[in-house]
């Protein structure tokens, strides 16, 4: 597997064709896990995606996303829609130099709007660009932020920083019917916990199950 920020400028050059990007975002997941989970996640399923095909070279992170619905928390940075949009144009723009293909795996879902739209845009524009992000189509009780899903998932790849005996259950109800105070007012409208969901029965083992099951999905989506 290929780091591009471990590399040369000659080892780039004579390097795969193809760059995957980790995007990911510095926010709070609840009392029990690190304000940088989205980025160690992507990181980590970029790096496992790379190694497990053929011809990607992994790009630096970028740890900074769309995430003022989270603002309402301490230790929140987020540069916005706007910046977020016109940050991955450039970035693609100027990897095109360099590389055919360009994949963005984003560890955020509330970096969708500004990735999707940059990606719709420099399609147009006539660049090899796709941005993916976690989904998990044939499992059930997948939650949506700090809950089981997420610290599962972090609970396989790094336990160490998961605080488990701060783990409590967040607010419940399914997120479409929060989505307008959230967008709004932010999360902590609706969670003071910054939870969505319940990781109370988060596991490693269960972590080791959907990590692997996205990376092998995105592999296969790659060809």
């Amino acid at each position: 597997m290929a780091n591009l920020g471990r590399m040369t400028s000659a080892e780039a050059a004579a390097g795969p064709g193809h760059l995957l990007v980790p995007l990911g975002a510095t926010e709070q997941h609840g009392p029990h896990l690190p304000l940088d989970t989205d980025s160690q996640i992507a990181n980590a399923w970029a790096n496992a995606v790379a190694e497990r095909s053929s011809g990607w070279i992994v790009s630096p992170l970028i740890p900074f996303g769309s995430s003022g619905e989270h603002q309402g928390f301490p230790g929140t940075l987020s540069v916005g829609v706007e910046v977020l949009r016109s940050l991955v144009v450039e970035l693609v723009r100027s990897a095109a130099h360099d590389f055919d293909r360009v994949v963005l795996l984003s560890g955020h879902g509330g970096n969708f709007v500004p990735v999707t739209e940059a990606t719709k845009q420099l399609n147009a524009e006539g660049h090899d660009v796709r941005c993916l992000f976690p989904h998990w189509p044939d499992w059930a009780d997948i939650d949506a932020h700090a809950g089981c899903t997420e610290t599962s998932i972090m609970l396989h790849l790094n336990p160490d920083v998961v605080q488990a005996t701060r783990i409590a259950t967040g607010q419940t109800a399914p997120v479409n019917e929060l989505m307008s105070v959230m967008r709004s007012e932010g999360i902590a409208a609706v969670s003071p916990s910054g939870v969505l969901g319940d990781p109370r029965m988060a596991s490693a083992e269960l972590g080791r199950q959907l990590f692997d099951d996205l990376v092998a999905r995105t592999v296969n989506a790659l060809g």
